[in-house]
């Protein structure tokens, strides 16, 4: 009977050993939560939790996509053009989205300068017609500090029913989910284009 309490003993000693070992060398879902928004770079290792929203997967994006009313918004960065490419190529990307999503390319940031702060919260304001218990879904690719930004930003504007889907536009695809081609949303995007020419 010692020897299996020992036994056990060491198991689990082992088991915290090996946890704490996998936190330290990272992955998704092994970042701590910070405080505030995230002013880091956008790529790299989130937390596995946001406080004041939940945390969904492909299913329950699925559910909320079907059921309609939500507002879906996808912060994925645009694509940039190959350095390989020659000058002369056609250049010509499309963003594939959620269907129904709004697209702020550049709004993944922690540090935005305060006018496009300003105008994302009032873009959004418009979007759920100022009801903040209308469910808002924040997504962009995994590991991107961007959704969980965007997840923060509504939830410390007020909004109740925030989701933050970390899986992202990769995970839906890998769904095999459907998706349609989205522009960037024209107020921000219109916003964002006349401070970069100040």
């Amino acid at each position: 009977m010692i020897v299996s309490a020992m036994r056990s003993l060491a198991l689990a000693a082992f088991a915290a050993v090996a946890l704490v070992s996998a936190a330290a060398a990272g992955g998704s879902g092994s970042a701590p939560e910070p405080e505030g928004l995230w002013t880091g770079p956008i790529p790299g290792y989130t937390p596995s939790t946001l406080k004041g929203a939940a945390v969904i997967d492909v299913a329950a994006a699925g559910s909320l996509v079907d059921k309609g009313g939500a507002v879906f918004i996808d912060v994925t960065e645009p694509d940039h053009k190959p350095a390989a490419l020659p000058p002369t190529a056609l250049w010509r990307p499309q963003h594939r989205s959620i269907p129904g999503a709004v697209w702020f390319p550049g709004a993944a940031p922690g540090d935005l300068p305060p006018a496009h702060e300003d105008a994302l919260k009032k873009r959004v304001e418009t979007l759920t017609g100022g009801d903040k218990a209308k469910p808002v879904v924040a997504f962009c690719h995994p590991d991107c500090w961007g959704s969980w930004n965007m997840g923060k930003r509504l939830v410390t504007w007020g909004y109740t029913k925030v989701s933050w889907f970390p899986e992202g536009i990769d995970g839906w695809q890998k769904a095999d989910r459907d998706t349609e081609v989205v522009p960037a949303d024209p107020d921000w995007a219109a916003v964002t284009k006349q401070e970069a020419g100040r």
